[in-house]
């Protein structure tokens, strides 16, 4: 299944892997490959992630995919034959500050 990623989830994509670039060089592309890596599997296999708490007002169903070594967390949804990333959400920070983004 087709992943795109919702423009603002783009941006907080790019400022994580610069982020993490200025802490040691590569490890911006060690992020990216990690991110990367996920979104095959959530490509290949949506349903296989659990739904995100709390979002049950939602019109449509909001899934949840861990980063490996990374504190990020995925919310994506699908809509009409592919998966939309909301967001490359930070774990500790602003719980459902994308909701809106959501269908």
């Amino acid at each position: 299944m087709r992943v795109e990623l919702h423009p603002e989830a783009r941006v907080e994509l790019r400022a994580a892997a610069n982020w993490y670039d200025e802490r040691r060089a590569g490890l911006g592309d060690e992020f990216m490959a990690e991110l990367s890596a996920l979104l095959t599997r959530i490509g290949a296999m949506p349903e296989a992630f659990p739904s995100w708490p709390r979002t049950s007002a939602a019109r449509s169903r909001i899934h949840m995919a861990i980063v490996l070594r990374f504190p990020y967390l995925i919310a994506f949804e699908r809509r009409s034959g592919a998966v939309v990333v909301l967001a490359i959400a930070h774990a500790k920070r602003q719980p459902l500050y994308w909701l809106t983004r959501a269908l």
